[in-house]
């Protein structure tokens, strides 16, 4: 459905695409989650960061193909109701709005802990509540202020974290007083080994670690509101690869090989335990800037992404009229209204339960993360299955490793949902998701598709035979 953008105003440039991609992928997940996983895998938990990362490459690869051919608002939401069929893409559209909520529960509770550092006697839902009017606010004026606000938050989180790795690196070598040199990096592997909880806490790292790489996918929904998508995509797209590698591993390697991984708590962001640690009191507070301006980069992407899918799940009449009706600056006000009222929710997990907010909701996310990668990843296996050679041959961005990458990611996904299983910590996030997924089944049969039978036109998803097929299956 092209006409979906052109009721939206194509606002965003090159710069800003590239800075949106690079600022979905250095988040919370990054600032504050990569407590979580440090203290499960330890310094492995870099191996894990690798292997999500080519996953996740993989992914917006295939997603990048897809957006290449058909730059609407509704992105993957759309292409899984073409390619697999109408429920998929109702499945698909809602999940990650669904996603996009329970992230930014963990962004905005990782701002009220960022919040702390300096106001230890505040509670911590004040912060949240503050946040979510704030950024609620921005998000009713036009993409173009959304799109140079991300990019302003993005620079801020590049410069400080090049700057951590070129100031960690000068410790490593020269000590300053508070490193041994001839310690060298010896900490990634001296306390306990380097995998020092062994396979088990390796493995359950990626509930976390996949958590981290969520809404990278956010990718897609830009491209109904670029202003060149098939020149923008492809390039934010191959950034991956270089932004994991730098943002991540190198980052992560630093902290560890300066500060024993089991000494890094998740009490804040590990960046300024580092900086507390080594007696740099200024340098920390700086550092908590940054990682604020982080989670309010987050929490700005997370909200415009969610309202961009619900506005293109409304165009195919799988969502209330009234979240397809734009302001004169083209903006879907009324998913804005609905994303405030749900972040609501984390003021009071934050009032009621502090300290078990972040695992809880990144585990969830992680769910909802997967089950949306997954339907990418299907959607575009079935849409390259049924061209021709000819129409392959012509693709402008067509993904790696065809169909072997794919077929090897599909798998990985599906192995991450199975230890979302096993942990008996993230075991809940699996059992939360199976029973949204059916709510959806339920609510897609009840209030989309029988409305629809009953008036005698199509489901949404035009071309799709009967119910019966609309699974795809």
């Amino acid at each position: 459905m092209s006409r979906t953008a052109d009721t939206l105003t194509r606002g965003l440039n090159a710069r800003h695409v590239r800075f949106i991609a690079l600022g979905s992928a250095i988040g919370t997940g990054l600032f504050y989650g990569s407590a979580e996983a440090i203290r499960a895998a330890g310094p492995s938990v870099l191996l894990a960061y690798l292997i999500g990362g080519a996953v996740i490459y993989l992914v917006l690869r295939a997603l990048g193909e897809l957006v290449v051919r058909n730059p609407v608002a509704g992105s993957f939401g759309e292409f899984a109701g073409e390619h697999i069929g109408p429920l998929a893409g109702f499945l698909t559209g809602w999940t990650f709005i669904f996603e996009m909520i329970v992230v930014c529960l963990a962004d905005v509770t990782a701002f009220g802990v960022y919040m702390g550092f300096w106001f230890p006697d505040v509670p911590r839902w004040t912060w949240v509540l503050a946040v979510v009017l704030f950024i609620g606010a921005v998000n009713l004026l036009s993409v173009t202020v959304f799109g140079e606000l991300e990019f302003w938050f993005t620079l801020v989180k590049i410069v400080a974290i090049v700057a951590m790795i070129v100031g960690g690196v000068a410790i490593l070598i020269f000590g300053f007083g508070v490193h041994d040199p001839a310690q060298g990096v010896t900490n990634l592997w001296s306390d306990g080994g380097f995998m020092p909880n062994g396979i088990a806490g390796f493995l359950s790292s990626f509930a976390v670690v996949m958590f981290a790489f969520g809404g990278t996918e956010i990718i897609g929904i830009t491209a109904g509101e670029a202003a060149d998508p098939s020149r923008t995509i492809p390039k934010a797209v191959n950034t991956v690869p270089v932004r994991i590698l730098l943002f991540y591993v190198c980052t992560l390697a630093v902290i560890m090989a300066i500060t024993p991984w089991s000494q890094i708590g998740g009490d804040r962001s590990p960046f300024v335990q580092i900086f507390e640690a080594l007696g740099v009191g200024p340098a920390a507070a700086v550092l908590n800037v940054v990682v604020i301006t982080a989670a309010l980069s987050a929490i700005n992407s997370d909200i415009f992404g969610a309202g961009r899918m619900m506005y293109g799940l409304a165009q195919r009449g799988q969502a209330p009229a009234a979240m397809k009706v734009v302001t004169r600056n083209g903006v879907p006000w009324f998913t804005v209204v609905v994303m405030v009222g749900a972040l609501l929710l984390a003021v009071v997990l934050n009032w009621l339960m502090p300290d078990r907010v972040f695992l809880l909701v990144a585990s969830i996310a992680t769910f909802a993360t997967i089950f949306v990668w997954l339907m990418i990843l299907l959607s575009q296996y079935r849409a390259r299955r049924a061209m021709s050679s000819a129409e392959q041959r012509t693709l402008e961005f067509g993904v790696p490793f065809w169909p072997y990458g794919q077929l090897l990611a599909i798998g990985f996904l599906g192995f991450v949902a199975v230890i979302l299983v096993v942990d008996a910590d993230t075991r809940i996030a699996f059992l939360t998701g199976t029973v949204w997924l059916v709510a959806l089944t339920v609510a897609y049969r009840l209030f989309v598709s029988r409305p629809a039978d009953r008036r005698g036109a199509p489901t949404a998803g035009a071309g799709q035979p009967a119910p019966a097929d609309e699974t795809g299956a």
